[in-house]
């Protein structure tokens, strides 16, 4: 039996399913990841000085750099890839919760799947860390200062993205620990599962598969590690179990 014909008849024999997505489900709609071979942050560690919320505040050339970075991001131009529509197949069929996500590209919403639960964020709102004003990050980005400010209090203005330092939003963070605690089965794709709390999610299931493709730290306690590529395996599952 192949890891992916395992996961399948693992997933069958599970009523209440959720899973938990990260970087590694959109590499192949062309956004790249974080700690992966091609991962932003092993090619440049600089970058993570951006995603540090102190830093952001504190440093302008932070700023400069994130907002550049932003203007040229992939999110704006890409679609979702087969495992996105793998998941949100499933969810209409029933075999699949939440979709809850540690990404903030709206693929997985851009695909149909619902409900989502985007414990990270999402780069597409952009939001002031003074007033709290929310606006669309595209509109953020016609503007033509190099540093965009709050246009109503001046503040500091950054994606409505969660920093290294900056809480997740508890009631996003609340739904998501019940969908866990209640499943059956939690199914964590294309994360490494280094970053808390998120990373504690997969401790709250009754059983536990991880597909991705390098290690992550709780592949021992794992009941199935699925190394097979993303768009290869989630596809598979979905039209065995999303059978009428």
């Amino acid at each position: 039996m192949t890891a992916s014909e395992e996961l399948i008849d693992l997933w069958s024999r599970c009523e209440q399913v959720v899973v938990l997505t990260g970087a590694g489900t959109s590499t192949d709609s062309g956004i790249p990841d974080f700690r992966g071979p091609n991962g932003l942050w092993t090619k440049d560690p600089s970058t993570q000085s951006m995603f540090d919320i102190d830093s952001y505040i504190s440093d302008p050339d932070v700023r400069l750099r994130a907002w550049r970075g932003r203007r040229s991001h992939p999110a704006w131009d890409a679609q979702p890839n087969a495992a996105h529509f793998a998941l949100t197949e499933l969810q209409n069929a029933g075999r699949l919760g939440p979709v809850i996500t540690q990404n903030i590209d709206g693929l997985h919403q851009a695909a149909g799947s619902k409900p989502v639960l985007e414990l990270h964020g999402t780069i597409w709102d952009t939001v002031c860390l003074s007033c709290g004003q929310l606006t669309p990050t595209l509109d953020t980005l016609s503007r033509p200062e190099p540093d965009p400010h709050c246009e109503v209090c001046g503040g500091i203005l950054k994606t409505a993205t969660i920093s290294f330092g900056q809480s997740l939003d508890p009631d996003v963070l609340d739904t998501a620990i019940t969908a866990a605690r209640t499943a059956d089965l939690l199914v964590a794709i294309g994360t490494s599962l280094q970053v808390m709390p998120a990373a504690a999610l997969v401790d709250m299931a009754k059983h536990l598969a991880i597909v991705n493709a390098e290690p992550t730290p709780y592949d021992q306690q794992a009941d199935l590690v699925v190394n097979d590529p993303i768009s290869t395996v989630l596809p598979a599952v979905a039209a065995e179990l999303s059978r009428p």
